[in-house]
């Protein structure tokens, strides 16, 4: 499966921003799908993830209550939204795919995308 993420950029601090990431390729409804990050200077890490019918979500504690994670099936695409933004956000953020379960590690998943830059800065 092919993924394009997109929709970082520049947002002041408490601010929002929705990235989206859209797959080809293969049948979406069979992965489960995640968003993960890499802050500069620092390891890439989990931020949310979202079973393939899109009921079960989890996230990490860094961003628990601020970001939601949601998809839909019938337009193949995943979507992260961040609200509450703090500078810390800043990163690059990856989609993500799975033929996994309940991962929450770089190593559980198989696709990824090209990652887009989100900075948070006044």
């Amino acid at each position: 499966v092919q993924l394009q993420a997109s929709g970082g950029g520049l947002v002041q601090p408490g601010g929002s921003l929705r990235l989206s990431c859209a797959a080809s390729g293969r049948t979406f409804s069979n992965y489960r799908m995640g968003w993960f990050r890499q802050r500069p200077g620092k390891e890439r890490e989990f931020v949310a993830g979202v079973s393939r019918g899109g009921s079960v979500t989890n996230y990490g504690d860094s961003v628990k209550g601020r970001f939601t994670i949601s998809r839909d099936n019938t337009k193949n695409t995943v979507y992260l939204q961040m609200n509450s933004m703090k500078p810390d956000d800043t990163a690059v953020y990856y989609c993500a795919a799975s033929s996994g379960y309940n991962g929450r590690a770089v190593r559980d998943y198989a696709y990824w995308g090209q990652g887009t830059q989100v900075t948070v800065s006044s």
